[in-house]
């Protein structure tokens, strides 16, 4: 066994034998920002043996007071927040996989990736994608674990496929607020409080270890509050996605336009809108921009808009999604 995990290896709770079982596990992380960064982190860290990561955003120097696994280089070079990640876990272990995605998460690539792990976590900072994981979680009967936090608050509780309740089922009673870390701030001690919950439910569950009672997390560390409560009995009798089976967020339509949470910003998904026909048509109507290795940046009027290769396009600055799609159909027709 490898030395590097010895102090682990000397924890009890797990042992050779839970090294063992954590270096033949999957793990996905969807987001790679302030949860996801330091979750991959501690899992990379820890042995888990391979790691899919999923991120459609780049780091910026607003990240860097939160985000622990960027550095002002990434900022600078304004890197995929999958690429940086990667460039830094395979330095923090190279004994394990890791794959990336560049894009953004949608129906077709959580289930792809999710067909074959062990565990799902949630690194993201809106609820139709939390939806969605839920969703290819129960499908695919795959745990998952949620993670969130604002301001100096913070959540997290693991979902089990025939164990407990759905996502879904919890609606009512989660904490509901309409702050985001881009309109009320975050510290980082309220992720790491969220990302320490979420990895230790990660670690038992990955070591065959998880069982009930089944709790929701939620606490405040500025105010030095917590608490939990057993969400084991909450099941929704009439829920769509871990009683009748219908999967409603897989199996919506998805708009080609959405909005960034807690930002002006909109992604816009166009796969006509390849590399060459982006750099062709900025040259035609005499439009300066950069490109890097990842992708094409450039303005257009008040509007600066990332282009990646795969057709996909952030828009900053832009409030509504009629706006946005204006705008790249007077640039692209």
């Amino acid at each position: 066994m490898d030395n590097r995990y010895s102090r682990q290896l000397l924890y009890s709770n797990i042992g050779e034998r839970g090294q063992g079982l954590l270096g033949e596990k999957t793990a996905v992380i969807v987001g790679l920002g302030a949860l996801g960064s330091l979750s991959s982190e501690m899992l990379a860290r820890a042995g888990v043996g391979k790691l899919i990561l999923i991120d459609r955003d780049y780091v910026e120097l607003t990240n860097l007071q939160r985000q622990t696994l960027y550095n002002e280089e990434d900022a600078e070079l304004k890197k995929p927040k999958a690429v940086a990640a990667y460039d830094k876990l395979s330095k923090i272990n190279s004994s394990i996989d890791i794959e990336v995605h560049v894009a953004h998460c949608d129906a077709g690539l959580i289930e792809s990736v999710a067909k074959n792990a062990d565990l799902l976590l949630d690194g993201t900072d809106n609820f139709d994608t939390r939806m969605l994981i839920n969703d290819a979680a129960f499908k695919y009967k795959i745990p998952w674990i949620y993670a969130a936090c604002v301001e100096g608050s913070y959540s997290s509780a693991a979902f089990v496929p025939g164990e407990t309740p759905c996502f879904r089922c919890l609606t009512p009673v989660l904490p509901t607020t309409t702050l985001t870390c881009d309109t009320a701030g975050i510290i980082s001690p309220a992720v790491h409080m969220a990302v320490s919950n979420q990895v230790t439910t990660a670690l038992k569950i990955l070591t065959e270890q998880f069982t009930a009672p089944y709790h929701m997390h939620i606490g405040n560390v500025w105010d030095m509050d917590y608490m939990k409560f057993d969400f084991g009995n909450m099941t929704d009798s009439t829920c769509p996605t871990c009683q009748t089976k219908d999967y409603p967020e897989i199996n919506r339509t998805e708009s080609s336009a959405m909005k960034f949470c807690g930002r002006d910003m909109i992604q816009v998904i166009d796969e006509r809108l390849t590399e060459n026909i982006v750099t062709e048509t900025l040259e035609q109507a005499d439009i300066a921009f950069k490109k890097t290795p990842y992708f094409i940046e450039f303005n257009y009027g008040d509007t600066r808009i990332v282009s990646f290769s795969n057709g996909r396009m952030l828009l900053h600055n832009v409030e509504n999604l009629n706006k946005a799609r204006t705008i790249v159909n007077q640039l692209f027709g």
